[in-house]
């Protein structure tokens, strides 16, 4: 997918002043899953509990914890203070399957 230089014009640009350099980063894509592509893949329940992180969970279920954003993305909950003690997600494997429909 091409990105329009000029949708991004003046915006979203990191200035080094002690370099002088300007550089501009582009959002990545991502798209949801399909609920076929959902059914395909397994859920393990987890209840969350005190001292869960996305990180740490990402680093038990796949052994990557900069995989982290992947199940706050699957669950619908952008960062760990959506969640409460309790509360029930989902932790999607296999992760390689997932991350190819990503």
């Amino acid at each position: 997918m091409a990105m329009n230089p000029k949708r991004f014009a003046g915006r979203y640009r990191f200035v080094n002043v002690e370099a002088g350099a300007t550089m501009q980063y582009s959002t990545p894509t991502i798209f949801r899953i399909t609920q076929d592509q959902r059914r395909s893949l397994m859920e393990v329940p987890h209840i969350w509990k005190t001292g869960d992180r996305f990180y740490k969970l990402a680093a038990t279920y796949y052994g990557r914890p900069q995989l982290w954003w992947v199940i706050a993305m699957y669950n619908n909950t952008p960062t760990e203070g959506h969640l409460k003690i309790g509360d029930s997600i989902v932790i999607p494997t296999p992760i390689e399957q997932l991350l190819r429909y990503l």
